[in-house]
């Protein structure tokens, strides 16, 4: 695809505007950093294009502040386009200490029960879902039921997931699969994530 051509034209009847028209499910998964940026980037994208903006965090903390949900929660008051941000759950939930257990199956279908009906109605123009492949992963949500809902969602609602692992019928469903490889992180050296990098 070089310069933005397409190498085939296919026979469906759609014209070129059309086609650019259509609403994409976009995937970004690896064991690389990135994922979760990429798509943040594609939703200041949509933001800037005047698009309601959904996000939903599904394995990060509420108690965390991360940059990205800072910058779009500003811009999203500035007048233009309103960006809403959803937390399910209280972190990763493998590393949780004792005592300190939750719920984490009910919240992530929970968190899921909320994106179909937000679907359905049509509430956000682009919707990023970080980190949804790990629910879909551990049996929380059913797989064939998110393939079944994004593929069939109404309008024009563009959708990222990301997280690694993602299931095999989720990236055949998907129109963008990228996968993020990691070749060198300075974790590697011993260097813990920070503030402005991570988040």
């Amino acid at each position: 695809m070089p310069q933005g051509k397409v190498t085939t034209v296919p026979d469906d009847g759609l014209t070129t505007r059309q086609r650019r028209r259509q609403a994409v499910l976009a995937v970004h998964t690896g064991h690389g950093k990135g994922k979760s940026t990429a798509a943040f980037g594609m939703a200041l994208r949509a933001w800037s294009a005047g698009w309601p903006v959904g996000v939903f965090q599904f394995v990060k903390s509420e108690k965390w502040r991360v940059g990205e949900e800072t910058a779009l929660k500003a811009l999203g008051q500035t007048g233009g386009a309103p960006v809403t941000w959803h937390k399910m759950g209280e972190g990763w939930s493998w590393i949780q200490r004792a005592g300190t257990e939750r719920d984490h199956a009910a919240e992530a279908a929970e968190g899921w029960a909320q994106i179909k009906r937000d679907l359905a109605a049509e509430t956000y123009k682009f919707l990023v879902l970080d980190e949804f492949t790990y629910p879909m992963k551990w049996g929380w949500v059913d797989v064939d039921d998110v393939v079944a809902t994004l593929t069939e969602r109404p309008g024009t609602q563009h959708v990222v997931i990301t997280g690694r692992d993602a299931a095999p019928a989720l990236l055949e469903a998907a129109d963008l699969v990228t996968e993020m490889t990691k070749v060198k992180h300075p974790m590697d050296a011993g260097r813990k994530g920070q503030q402005g990098i991570e988040w």
